[in-house]
């Protein structure tokens, strides 16, 4: 049995190779748009006055963007969202740009009080259940593309739903598989896991090849992963993972593969 095909629909049979693209299309609206709602969504609304000569404003949140505007000592500026030690300001002009939580702490609230802000915690992270997922890398010695779905149900254990496409060049094939995540360390910025799970394989050779006769499996993943939380609501992740496939009763074949990926939690 081999792997890969540029995606290609057979008759009588529900495909998953038109339903991933969109999947992954629907990741990509509902992860900028969870963003633009938190963007919408102020985390904090509170006026700041300057009290030092001046507050720069940066066009991002990260030291390599370029500051636009300066702010002067006494004008107030507001607060509006916050992402990691960075935090998006509005001055009385308009003019929104992004300051470091070093400089916001030197303004001063309407009470003449100083500014303090209080660090990201693990908290942040374990209070957030559901995480929605896309990853790219390679099935044995083909591309592949997987999408994942997982809801924490305790601090420690999650259950994940994922299907992934291989394509190639002779076949391509589809996979889906539910199972439990175990993340032992998850009070951690960056956190191994361990999965194991069941679910469905499906190789299908081009149709111009000779006696092609497509493959139903069912099979069984195991797979050990490590999470990196980049920021409050996304991740990035590293999966390695070994799946088997149960062709029939006396055979089964082994898939090794590798996946790279980012994450966001609803």
């Amino acid at each position: 049995m081999s792997l890969a095909t540029p995606f290609m629909a057979t008759p009588n049979r529900p495909q998953l190779r038109g339903l991933l693209p969109l999947l992954l299309a629907l990741w990509l609206a509902v992860a900028f748009n969870g963003d633009a709602r938190a963007d919408g969504a102020p985390a904090v609304v509170e006026r700041l006055q300057v009290a030092e000569p001046y507050l720069e404003l940066h066009t991002g949140p990260g030291r390599g963007y370029p500051v636009f505007f300066v702010v002067e000592r006494q004008q107030w500026v507001v607060v509006e969202m916050r992402r990691t030690d960075w935090f998006r300001v509005r001055a009385e002009g308009g003019q929104v740009g992004w300051v470091p939580r070093p400089r916001l702490e030197t303004t001063l609230t309407e009470a003449g009080g100083t500014k303090t802000f209080r660090d990201l915690v693990v908290d942040d992270y374990l209070s957030r259940r559901v995480e929605f997922g896309s990853a790219i890398g390679r099935f044995k010695t083909e591309p592949m593309l997987k999408l994942w779905l997982q809801a924490r149900l305790a601090d420690t254990i999650g259950a994940e739903l994922t299907v992934g496409q291989v394509q190639g060049l002779y076949s391509g094939t589809d996979f889906w598989h539910v199972g439990l995540t175990s993340e032992p360390w998850s009070d951690r910025r960056l956190s191994p896991f361990l999965s194991v799970g069941l679910g469905k394989f499906a190789n299908i050779p081009n149709s111009s090849l000779v006696d092609a006769v497509p493959t139903n499996a069912k099979l069984a993943s195991a797979t050990l992963g490590l999470r990196w939380h980049v920021s409050e609501r996304f991740t990035a992740r590293l999966d390695w993972s070994l799946y088997t496939a149960f062709v029939s009763d006396a055979r089964s074949t082994e898939y090794r593969a590798i996946t790279a990926g980012v994450g966001f939690f609803f």
